[in-house]
């Protein structure tokens, strides 16, 4: 058996704590090794499984990486996560369909690509401050908070990005800043463990590149229930997923589930690596 853990070119070797991995799967006999997706010169076809981990730069290359899913795709090689969720995952307006059944998300307008942004029309009233996105994006890029009186210079510093990329546009939630982000990790669509994102004072990312502090946390059962909820929502078996949110008055607004190339947060939680490695051997024949 072996498995390619994919990671980009900005990490070749993979980050500290996915390195792991490695050999953590070859005490189970399968010979794992870090491939950078973009790598022109691997034969995929050498591979039984793709496990997504540090494509940390797909939304920077969004063409090229939806042609070599459509490759991986087309040559039958198995991924963790399945191909279909990695699509499906790395476009936000997913939000809008979790929505529809039934799961509490921040308050978000869904802007198609237009020539003609106009924030004006599409922010509720009642808003007085709204954070806005590209939907094919990671790690707070290109994302800007904004006051509701400066929606005319937002509109026009997004109108070029507006007519190349779906856009949402949210709400700001002060809690981020108090309580903020709470992630609940899964494997094998089971609970594994629970960490919390604070930024630092006066910010709202919570990236530890931004100075964001972590910390491991024990979340109620009935949490953890909403958030298995949404895991749920998939059809599919999926190695790992990571639901994040804000967790105002003991309920659960998602934010997002990442289903692509998460941080898992192997450092903070006892076992989590050999939880994970356990879910890779479950999954595979």
């Amino acid at each position: 058996m072996k498995i390619a853990i994919l990671t980009c070119e900005k990490l070749p070797d993979l980050n500290p704590e996915d390195q792991k991995i490695i050999p953590a799967l070859a005490k189970h006999n399968i010979e794992a090794s870090a491939a950078i997706w973009s790598d022109k010169s691997v034969n995929w076809t050498d591979f039984d499984y793709l496990i997504f981990r540090n494509t940390w730069d797909y939304f920077e290359k969004e063409t090229e990486f939806k042609i070599w899913l459509d490759q991986i795709e087309k040559l039958g090689i198995k991924t963790l996560n399945p191909i279909e969720v990695i699509k499906q995952n790395i476009h936000k307006f997913y939000l809008r369909e979790m929505e529809q059944q039934g799961i509490t998300i921040l308050p978000t307008v869904f802007i198609d690509k237009t020539d003609n942004l106009n924030l004006a029309e599409r922010i509720p009233s009642h808003w007085k401050k709204a954070v806005i996105k590209p939907a094919f994006s990671a790690g707070s890029y290109l994302t800007e908070v904004f006051e509701a009186s400066e929606i005319q210079a937002i509109s026009e510093k997004y109108k070029s990005i507006a007519s190349e990329k779906e856009l949402l546009l949210q709400e700001f939630m002060p809690e981020i800043q108090t309580l903020g982000e709470t992630s609940f990790i899964f494997f094998n669509k089971k609970f594994s463990h629970c960490v919390n994102k604070k930024p630092v004072e006066g910010d709202f990312r919570v990236q530890s590149q931004f100075g964001g502090k972590y910390n491991l946390v024990q979340p109620s059962p009935e949490l953890i229930e909403k958030a298995q909820k949404i895991v749920d929502t998939f059809q599919d078996d999926l190695l790992y997923a990571r639901v994040d949110g804000i967790v105002i008055e003991d309920d659960l607004h998602l934010m997002e589930i990442e289903c692509i190339e998460p941080d898992l947060y192997f450092n903070l939680s006892e076992n989590s690596l050999e939880r994970f490695v356990a879910a890779i051997v479950e999954l595979i024949p």
